[in-house]
């Protein structure tokens, strides 16, 4: 066991199963990541779903955050522990997407919100708008993104609420979108494209995740 590691591995194996029990954590269709390298993304509404997320998996997943997290004293020391990454961002942050490709390349899960923050649904109750990263480092890597539709987190702890209510949790996986399914146009067409595939899947495993 890695010693830098070691505390995520025992909060996750005792803390981890406890939040799991508590949120009654239901998961269908994990059979759809793959053995090796992935990028796990999924619709973001609440602390949770990293979190939540990050305690289903016996693999690491390497969680994206943004870099404002690391300069806070407690988090700065515990984050990287994690297997957390630091990302800018305001501007595309080449030192994240190399750190991100390295992992992916390796093998590992790395996991990536595409809306870049927790919204807040409106009317329709659509997805946020999504940033073309996830696909962009998908295609750099040649690894797949496996899609999650996470419901039952916006009632337990959504943005603007200070403390955390205790619904149950549906956390559904979709299978794997492949950046060589994507060949018309150039870079920027090809994640454009891939983008809305990935945000399509997500919109549908959380309608699943609801219905579950």
């Amino acid at each position: 066991m890695s010693g830098t590691f070691r505390l995520a591995r025992v909060v996750r194996a005792t803390m981890g199963r406890l939040l799991l029990c508590v949120y009654r954590v239901r998961f269908v269709g994990r059979e759809h990541i793959p053995s090796g390298g992935a990028i796990i993304a999924g619709n973001h509404v609440s602390y949770l779903d990293p979190i939540l997320l990050w305690c289903g998996r016996t693999r690491p997943i390497h969680f994206m955050a943004k870099a404002q997290l690391f300069d806070m004293p407690v988090l700065k020391w515990l984050l990287p522990r994690f297997w957390a990454l630091p990302v800018h961002q305001e501007s595309a942050d080449r030192t994240a997407i190399a750190k991100a490709t390295e992992l992916l390349e390796a093998g590992e899960l790395v996991g990536i919100f595409p809306e870049g923050t927790r919204v807040r649904h409106g009317g329709a109750d659509a997805l946020g708008a999504a940033r073309g990263g996830v696909a962009f480092i998908a295609m750099r890597a040649d690894v797949p993104v496996v899609p999650v539709g996470i419901a039952g987190t916006e009632l337990a702890w959504p943005k603007g609420q200070r403390l955390p209510r205790f619904p149950r949790v549906t956390i559904n996986y979709r299978s794997p979108v492949y950046p060589g399914r994507f060949t018309e146009g150039g870079r920027k067409e090809r994640v454009d494209g891939m983008t809305a595939e990935i945000m399509s899947q997500i919109a549908a495993a959380r309608e699943a995740a609801r219905e579950a």
